[in-house]
């Protein structure tokens, strides 16, 4: 079963949404504006759909505005699914900085967690799984990249900085750091992810975690 998730605030909603904003301004080599990206960007469709559907579904208590709103949010629900493919629900629970390659064919299972930074290529499905007390959905970590058509299931937990290849077929856990791919998916390495997912910041990250390894294995 999947640990209990701390509901995400207003201005932590807010702050998350701007960090999915960032991530298509820095990723980008075109350097488009964020109106552009906004107008424009499938991926960033997605996310702000999912953004303001879970403030709405979480916070808005406004007699008669909250049902109206809940309306708007399912009409608008209903095309991003027409024009994407994809589906996002305002119950999973997703951290600040998703970046979303390709935004055609990602489905998530409302009780998906998802942590900051990730990356979901095309064609991903994140769901159910399993039998009796093994039945749940996945939990990932910070700066997972999940490889076009992949697919993760089951009460599982993914670690932070992990890499799933294209196709892969994930049904157990993963450590922190693992590179995995194929059906069913096995670890390879441990290269992580981190040549994948870029974000504001993440060469000091970078800086940061080459020091603590150094210093681990000096001691």
């Amino acid at each position: 079963m999947n640990s209990p998730v701390k509901i995400q605030s207003p201005r932590e909603i807010w702050r998350a949404w701007q960090a999915d904003l960032d991530r298509y301004v820095y990723m980008g080599e075109d350097k488009y504006s964020p109106l552009v990206i906004l107008l424009t960007n499938q991926g960033m469709w997605i996310v702000t759909q999912y953004r303001f559907s879970y403030w709405v579904h979480h916070h808005l208590r406004v007699p008669v505005v909250r049902p109206l709103m809940k309306v708007v949010c399912g009409v608008w629900r209903m095309l991003i699914e027409i024009v994407t493919s994809s589906e996002m629900p305002n119950r999973a629970a997703i951290g600040g900085g998703l970046f979303i390659s390709h935004g055609h064919g990602i489905f998530l299972h409302c009780d998906t967690v998802l942590g900051e930074n990730c990356n979901l290529s095309q064609d991903v499905t994140i769901g159910i799984g399993g039998r009796g007390e093994k039945r749940g959905s996945p939990v990932l970590g910070d700066r997972v990249f999940v490889g076009p058509g992949a697919k993760i299931f089951g009460a599982i937990r993914i670690g932070n900085d992990v890499a799933i290849g294209a196709n892969a077929v994930v049904t157990k856990d993963i450590p922190d750091n693992a590179v995995a791919v194929g059906i069913p998916a096995k670890v390879i390495s441990y290269q992580g992810s981190r040549d994948f997912v870029a974000y504001r910041g993440h060469e000091l990250d970078l800086l940061a975690d080459e020091l603590i390894q150094e210093q681990t294995l000096e001691n």
